[in-house]
């Protein structure tokens, strides 16, 4: 009897970027992170390429890389960003997959996923093969290899689907139990039928209309509700004692335990998560009873012998079958809310899907030789945007040479049907109210796409899609529909060449900006700038060549900004005439601004950029609050002063209260932490210079303790990082024992502290250098103990 054991893990995050501004804003709801793909990539992905495993006094013995043991799936958009923002953690994932492609006998453990996580069964067919191919050639430019299998959203599925992956040379999926229907043996007449009772130690031949054939893989439904919802992952030992108990004795045939979760399950959704299953991999593969493979080597080693049909248009989270992502069906995460939204918004999505289809057949037929295919190929430009590939994209694909306008046409085209796919991403009608994150996200898309159709000349159809949305009822009084989901949330953050210079013209006078600077999805080039300032104001004057990088529009534009103090910015910006009026312009503002008039500024203001000014608010969210906090931290220099003056003065009154049990005053109080806080911050900002924690902040942690004052020292936590990488950096160019001892010092001495130096990435970075420096074993040991690992010999 051959008996293996498979566990999946659907690792995915939907696309999250400003669609505007290809980049992710904060996002206040995943605090303390910048926003969620951080905050999962650190609680999740991360760590499941570092996993910890420890011994009974909770000390490290090892860390594994679990992407190497287990079957996953990685979303191509999670991995766009993790490889722009996180390229450690995309590596890791990479080199797992090729390494298990070496133990496995050529079948590598990730499997491809459709592009933007889109119901499949909801879509039309010509966006069932573009999610498809997008997706694949993800797969074949991130991993360098043609993927096996591939993962449907939601394991949500219908024939017509399963035919397009079939189709595309798949050899397998994987599914829920209680979406298979009936089975049989191949060559057999009678069908049983099975349900949720679908036998899932074996793989099954499903068979399209039209002769091909897929594998199916039906996952082990208690084993993966316990990991994903129940407690199978409070111990390793338990999902290790499920996973065997699944096993059967049937000596006649081989069996395969699988079970297929959200990867996020380990150490996101539960903590310590990515530890549990470290640990149960190294159990199993140490008792050797079975063997732990992934789904490509079981299925080239043990072929279907029976195949199968399906319930089609069901899901692996919706006990409707795919009525979660269009309908009000009762599947929710909160019970006192309606998802009444669903529909309506489906409804106008698709209306405005029906609207884009046929104007960008029409247009770009005049381009291109065939529009679905060149959409189809555009994955190409979208992973590499370079000039060589956008070459090669327009020379495979267009009609006849184009100049450079028309090649901006066409990419405006195609970049309105790529927004028009992502508007599907499933996220968006997963939870509860359509003014949440997911369901904005993807009405941003849709406005995106609405922009681009009327700057094409496809019409202004935007009121109409708003009245459709607003038969979308929301949850939230205040906002009553998605139409004014739409007016509040989505229409303020709509991006046009206009803002993109008021962003640029804004932050330039805090940060200064080079001559051709990057912002954000747009390219600045500053051709001439006047500057003048004058008593805490200043005023700029420039004339700006601007391009969308998305697309390769450019346009030239000339605009003035005048700083009137504090927050009180005001931004004109008018279309390039000629230099003859922008000279005439640039010497009356100056010349106004000279004369110390603001009446008269803002009355020039007014004549040459006639309409409402741009102002801070236009900037985009993420400088927007940089550009506060610089105008916080000046108002706030005379109070600092004051602050200390106050502590000075009463220093040694608040000792003595203490001394003698009186309270001390809350004001005395708070101005005592304010300012050692502060000391001791800034004391820390030298400690990279200084290669160790000055005593002063020892002192100052010491005085705060007998004044029973809690300092929160977050603020130099970039410093004590960079601190703490140069001392493993002195230790790696050589693990003598004064670097040894020096690094154990500073570690040591932040630990005493409570200091935030990065710990994780400490202890991979050390464990990198125990496999390094075997000679030195005995000298890096201090270190080791300090970083907290309880190391073999």
């Amino acid at each position: 009897m051959t008996s293996a054991l498979v566990v999946h893990g659907h690792f995915y995050q939907p696309p999250r970027e400003n669609p505007w501004l290809d980049a992710v804003e904060v996002q206040d709801s995943a605090a303390p992170y910048h926003d969620w793909n951080e905050r999962v990539t650190a609680e999740c992905y991360a760590p499941n390429t570092a996993a910890r495993r420890v011994g009974e006094r909770n000390r490290v013995l090892d860390i594994v890389n679990n992407f190497e043991k287990i079957s996953f799936n990685a979303g191509p958009t999670l991995l766009a960003w993790l490889h722009r923002h996180r390229p450690d953690v995309y590596t890791k994932i990479v080199a797992a997959d090729g390494a298990s492609v070496t133990a496995r006998g050529g079948h590598g453990n990730a499997i491809a996923q459709v592009y933007n996580h889109m119901i499949m069964p909801l879509a039309i067919r010509r966006d069932k093969v573009t999610q498809l191919r997008w997706g694949l050639e993800d797969f074949r430019v991130r991993f360098g290899r043609e993927p096996e299998g591939c993962w449907l959203p939601e394991t949500a599925v219908d024939n017509e689907t399963l035919e397009v992956l079939a189709e595309a040379g798949l050899r397998f999926t994987i599914l829920a139990p209680h979406q298979a229907w009936r089975v049989r043996p191949l060559g057999a007449e009678a069908w049983e039928e099975v349900n949720d009772h679908v036998d899932t130690s074996r793989a099954y031949l499903w068979r399209g209309p039209r002769g091909l054939g897929l594998a199916l893989f039906f996952y082990h439904a208690p084993i993966s509700r316990g990991i994903a919802f129940e407690n199978l992952l409070e111990r390793s030992e338990h999902l290790v004692a499920w996973l065997y108990a699944a096993l059967t004795d049937t000596p006649d045939r081989p069996q395969l335990v699988h079970c297929a979760t959200d990867g996020e399950s380990y150490g996101h959704h539960r903590r310590f998560g990515e530890m549990a299953l470290a640990a149960a991999i190294h159990q199993i593969e140490a008792e050797g009873t079975v063997a732990l493979t992934n789904y490509g080597a079981f299925l080239a080693a043990h072929p279907p012998t029976d195949e199968v049909e399906l319930h089609e248009r069901t899901s692996w989270s919706c006990a409707h079958g795919v009525e979660r992502w269009r309908a009000d069906c009762g599947c929710r995460t909160r019970s006192d809310w309606h998802q009444r939204w669903r529909a309506p918004l489906r409804e106008a999505l698709d209306w405005l899907r029906d609207q884009i289809d046929p104007f960008f057949e029409a247009r770009a037929s005049a381009f291109l030789k065939d529009p679905w295919a060149a959409r189809d190929a555009y994955i190409a430009v979208i992973l590499d945007p370079s000039p060589e590939r956008l070459d090669a994209f327009f020379g495979a694909h267009q009609r006849a040479p184009l100049d450079s306008a028309a090649r901006a046409e066409t990419r405006r085209l195609l970049e309105m049907q790529r927004h028009r796919l992502l508007m599907y991403t499933s996220c968006g009608w997963f939870f509860d109210e359509i003014s949440a994150l997911e369901p904005v996200q993807i009405l941003r898309y849709a406005a995106i796409a609405l922009q681009y159709l009327g700057d094409l000349g496809g019409g202004r159809l935007e009121p109409e899609f708003v009245r459709r949305l607003e038969a979308a009822p929301s949850n939230i009084p205040a906002l009553r529909d998605g139409g004014e989901v739409y007016r509040q949330l989505i229409r303020p953050t709509a991006v046009d060449l206009r803002r993109v210079i008021a962003h640029y013209a804004i932050t330039g006078l805090v940060d200064e900006h080079p001559v051709d600077a990057r912002i954000y999805a747009y390219r600045v080039t500053r051709l001439d700038e006047s500057r003048q300032a004058s008593d805490g104001t200043a005023l700029r004057i420039a004339h700006v060549r601007v391009s969308a990088l998305a697309t390769g529009e450019t346009r030239e534009m000339m605009y003035a900004l005048v700083h009137y103090g504090g927050h009180d910015f005001s931004c004109g910006i008018r279309a390039w005439e000629d230099q003859a009026t922008y000279d005439a312009m640039k010497a009356d503002l100056l010349r106004r601004y000279g004369e110390l008039s603001v009446a008269d500024m803002v009355r020039g203001m007014d004549e040459y950029f006639p309409g409402e000014p741009l102002t801070l608010a236009h900037l985009f969210l993420e400088e927007r609050r940089h550009v506060l906090d610089s105008v916080i931290r000046a108002a706030l220099d005379k109070p600092e002063e004051t602050y200390r003056h106050i502590w000075e003065e009463n220093r040694k009154l608040v000792h003595y209260l203490l001394q003698v049990d009186v309270p001390v005053p809350e004001a005395l109080r708070l101005v005592g932490r304010h300012v050692l806080e502060q000391q001791a911050c800034d004391a820390l900002e030298r400690m990279a210079e200084l290669a160790a924690i000055p005593e002063r902040v020892f002192e100052i942690a010491a005085e705060a303790k007998a004044l029973d004052l809690t300092l929160d020292l977050t603020r130099p936590r970039a410093a004590a990082r960079r601190a703490v990488e140069r001392a493993l950096d002195a230790v790696a160019e050589a693990p003598t024992a004064p670097h040894v001892a020096a690094a154990t010092a500073l570690i040591e001495s932040a630990n005493r502290l409570g200091l935030h130096y990065g710990h994780w990435a400490a202890q991979n970075r050390f464990f990198e250098l125990w496999g390094a420096h075997p000679e030195a074993r005995t000298t890096l040991r201090p270190l080791a103990a300090a970083l907290g690992f309880e190391l073999p010999a």
